[in-house]
């Protein structure tokens, strides 16, 4: 039973969640390409972008309006942002979440260009130009927008005190809630596998005191200390290396199997020319890739040249060749993956901390890892993904701790109001009013106006979230 009910909690739409962002009908075009084969772009639509807090942490795209849910679509954007959203074409790229201190932007990498070897593909590598000044305006990538990029801004109110020193020692654990997926869409085809190869990485740029109202100062946080010596006028720079999210680690369709085994063969230790015949073990296929276990992703570290020598498939677990990843051409990039996010108790990790009485700003990446062995020619055919993330500062979920008590679920909010006669015509019908309470009850879900009749009077109740807390001001229908 208890089981059951904590099934049911977990379907509801808020679960104590600190952070949650649907990314919903990214569109993948069909006549669009994956990064083995050498083709390029996927177009991607308008994102759908929602998020949704509870109380003690505020987000914001302005540094001046804060709420507790947020949909990026309607909500205010600071001048001159260099968010990268609507009519994206993702080309599949590379990135151990390095960031550039000077441009406060992540590195990342994208395919100069593949050549079929005997045992994989060429890999030539260059970083994407992306080293724009923070705040110059227009998109960071021009040629191409090769991923999502955007700048949202979280304010932790848990504390008093504002440590200007970047130490995660200061800081509270934040975790990805189990919730948290990456999915084919409605629209989209299964069993291509175009959603395995995802990443969305979390990069903070800086902080500075929860008190600081002034939005240009919010907004213009760099990867550099400002130098001012006072707390509430400090700007701390973290540029720390981006967390990268690997959703569905473990899941490997059958068509990127069956590609991989026809492409891969075991390449010789002594094999230095990656072009070469004798440089691989014809003979030998590489090691085996099943659906249901996790294999690391060796992504590009630094440029790769012709005289680097890398195969797509280069590494311990794939073609047994290490060199690439010796030099530093390719990275065994330490993710944080599903597995890890469905870990439960004591064992669930830390995704990232936030310092208290803080506001950090934090630019989030969407883009295709073109390393994973789940990026193959045919995943495009995917066409569309949905990707929901959210964050906790709840360790434990009511199954942890075997909780039988009250819901802890957060689904709605009550609006005090008098009436002065019988109220009727409340809309949406998903509103009500309690007489004996003199309260209307409103779904956690709902942040808009409501209308209705009181009496021979007709009230509209005006939506605000001023202060990062939801509100309605009741007047009368003009």
């Amino acid at each position: 039973m208890k089981k059951k009910k904590y099934n049911e909690k977990q379907s509801k739409k808020i679960r104590n969640l600190v952070v949650i962002c649907v990314l919903c009908g990214v569109v993948l075009a069909a006549s669009t390409y994956a990064w083995f084969i050498g083709m390029k772009t996927v177009n991607v639509s308008s994102f759908d972008i929602k998020i949704a807090t509870t109380e003690g942490l505020y987000l914001s795209m302005d540094g001046k309006s804060w709420t507790y849910e947020l949909d990026v679509d309607n909500a205010a954007q600071y001048t001159n942002n260099a968010n990268q959203i609507d009519g994206v074409k993702l080309v599949p790229m590379s990135t151990v979440g390095d960031m550039d201190t000077a441009s406060s932007r992540m590195k990342l990498y994208e395919k100069g260009s593949l050549t079929a070897t005997p045992g994989g593909y060429r890999l030539l590598a260059s970083q994407v130009d992306n080293n724009v000044t923070p705040n110059d305006g227009g998109v960071e990538y021009i040629e191409g927008n090769g991923y999502v990029a955007f700048d949202l801004f979280i304010k932790n109110l848990s504390g008093e005190a504002y440590y200007v020193d970047n130490n995660p020692l200061n800081e509270e654990a934040i975790y990805l809630t189990t919730n948290s997926a990456v999915t084919i869409g409605e629209a989209g085809e299964e069993n291509t596998g175009i959603e395995n190869s995802i990443r969305v990485a979390f990069a903070q740029l800086g902080r500075v005191s929860a008190d600081v109202t002034d939005e240009t100062r919010i907004t213009g946080i760099t990867c550099a200390n400002n130098g001012q010596t006072t707390d509430a006028d400090y700007i701390t720079g973290i540029c720390r290396t981006a967390q990268v999210w690997e959703p569905n680690d473990t899941a490997h369709v059958q068509n990127a199997i069956n590609w991989y085994e026809k492409a891969c063969n075991i390449r010789n230790s002594g094999g230095t020319d990656v072009e070469a015949n004798a440089s691989y073990n014809l003979l030998t296929p590489c090691t085996t890739v099943e659906d249901g276990t996790a294999y690391q992703s060796y992504v590009v570290g630094k440029e790769i040249n012709v005289g680097s020598n890398v195969n797509v498939y280069d590494g311990a677990r794939f073609n047994t060749y290490t060199k690439s990843i010796e030099d530093g051409y390719l990275v065994d990039l330490d993710t944080f993956t599903d597995t890890e996010k469905d870990l439960t108790g004591t064992a669930r990790p830390t995704f990232m901390t936030l310092a208290p009485n803080s506001i950090t700003k934090v630019r989030v990446y969407v883009y295709l890892e073109g390393q994973d062995v789940d990026n193959y020619d045919f995943a495009q055919l995917g066409k569309q993904i949905t990707v929901n993330f959210g964050f906790t500062k709840e360790r434990f979920t009511e199954d942890d701790v075997d909780h039988d008590g009250p819901d802890t679920d957060i689904t709605e909010r009550k609006v005090d109001y008098s009436a002065t006669g019988a109220i009727t015509n409340i809309v949406p019908d998903t509103i009500t009013y309690d007489t004996n309470a003199h309260q209307f009850t409103v779904p956690a879900d709902h942040k808009a106006d409501f209308t209705f009749t009181d009496g021979a009077s007709n009230k509209t109740a005006t939506y605000s979230n001023a202060d990062g807390k939801d509100s309605w001001k009741i007047t009368d229908t003009p």
